[in-house]
């Protein structure tokens, strides 16, 4: 058996990929899947450009695509020799797979995989999905329109993979998703939501040793409540990603998302010094003026998140924004990523400082790079640690973003 994924884009693909990889498996001997991404147009660009790459280097094998760019543009692809476009709505149906080959023009005798690195990552953590899709109405956003609507998987769904990855070694767990402050279930006539979720997890699988939250929507109530089970519970870890955007009412009110600046001024003062917080952050949306970048830049330098991910805006096909007037120079909006990264390194770097000398639980990944609660990597220099292994260290000192630490 030799199936080889390669993910582009979120977690999730990469977490879907392996879930293929094992579904496909059990029927087909030899094939490559490639998972790709639409959420900007150099991330579909990029998955065009793999795919022709890794046909060209391997002639004698089928070749799997599906994800966002695959079912945004399956023109991209169905020129490619061997190529078979699967859509997201049949990613997980094995029989899409099996009818793709059957009609496909002509079948592979002998599949063999030439040259391929499998680059999806090995990792300390495990990533379990417990929604899919998006609800929301973000004018900017194109993977809503890919994923569907949103659908939470059953807890015992849920429960089930948990399970399996504590059995496996696993020292973390990360519940994510495409917009998993949206989970809610009903269960004995009662809605059940994340923090629930979160709590009956760790209440089910005492093996669990650290559990974290993916990206959250700060719009929803159930932010106080995941910030209130951190404080109660050792095991959830103290840091919060939050799908920001903007720090300006008035773009986010453009973006149509539905928080504003004052509600996540109202967590980061209910997280107070025990939380730390990351955000995601577009620059240059149509009509960001100088004026209302710098509420946002202003709202980094106030609440301090320590990790800003932070890219220019990319006007997508079929959304409400790309037809907005006052569309923003793109070298201005990579000229406010950089702005709003060197803010936030600037917070992060703070932030370090003040944790020199304290003792904190790590997650040691691979080459003794390990992860602390705060999602800060730290390099282990006395001591040999073993990947997946949960210890504690004192961190002794900084070099660039990464920590130095002493096992105790």
């Amino acid at each position: 058996m030799s199936i080889k994924t390669l993910s582009f884009g979120c977690r999730l693909n990469t977490l879907e990929s392996e879930k293929i990889q094992n579904m496909l498996k059990t029927v087909i001997d030899t094939a490559i899947v490639v998972n790709t991404c639409a959420v900007t147009a150099e991330a579909e660009r990029q998955s065009g450009q793999a795919v022709r790459r890794i046909a060209r280097e391997n002639p004698n094998v089928e070749i799997f695509v599906t994800g966002c760019a695959a079912t945004r543009n399956q023109e991209l692809f169905c020129d490619i020799p061997n190529v078979l476009v699967i859509d997201n709505f049949q990613k997980r149906n094995i029989d899409a797979y099996i009818d793709a080959l059957a009609k496909a023009p002509c079948h592979i005798q002998n599949p063999k995989i030439e040259k391929f690195k499998d680059s999806d990552e090995k990792l300390s953590k495990k990533f379990v999905q417990i929604q899919n899709g998006c609800n929301h109405d973000c004018t900017y956003c194109v993977t809503r329109l890919l994923r569907g609507r949103a659908v939470s998987f059953d807890y015992d769904e849920i429960l089930a993979d948990v399970h399996a990855a504590v059995d496996a070694g696993f020292g973390e767990i990360v519940l994510t998703g495409v917009d998993i402050a949206s989970y809610a279930r009903v269960y004995d006539g009662r809605p059940f939501l994340i923090s629930d979720l979160c709590k009956k997890l760790l209440a089910d699988v005492p093996g669990i040793r650290r559990l974290r939250l993916s990206s959250m929507d700060p719009a929803v109530p159930e932010v106080g409540k995941i910030i209130d089970l951190i404080k109660s519970d050792t095991r959830m870890m103290p840091h919060m990603h939050f799908s920001m955007q903007s720090g300006s009412d008035t773009i986010l009110k453009s973006m149509r998302r539905r928080h504003t600046a004052d509600m996540v001024r109202k967590w980061a003062q209910m997280a107070g010094d025990i939380i730390t917080f990351s955000w995601d952050i577009i620059c240059g949306f149509p009509g960001e003026t100088e004026e209302l970048f710098n509420e946002t830049l202003a709202l980094v330098h106030e609440l301090r998140p320590i990790k800003i991910h932070a890219f220019p805006y990319s006007p997508r096909p079929d959304t409400v924004a790309a037809s907005m007037p006052n569309q923003i120079n793109r070298a201005i909006s990579k000229q406010r990523v950089k702005i709003i990264n060197d803010a936030a390194n600037e917070n992060r770097a703070k932030f370090m400082h003040s944790q020199l000398r304290q003792s904190v639980q790590v997650l040691v990944e691979e080459n003794n790079i390990a992860r602390c609660p705060h999602d800060i990597s730290v390099k282990i220099d006395n001591t040999s640690v073993p990947s997946r292994t949960i210890c504690n260290v004192v961190l002794t000192d900084i070099v660039g973003d990464t920590f130095v630490g002493k096992i105790e």
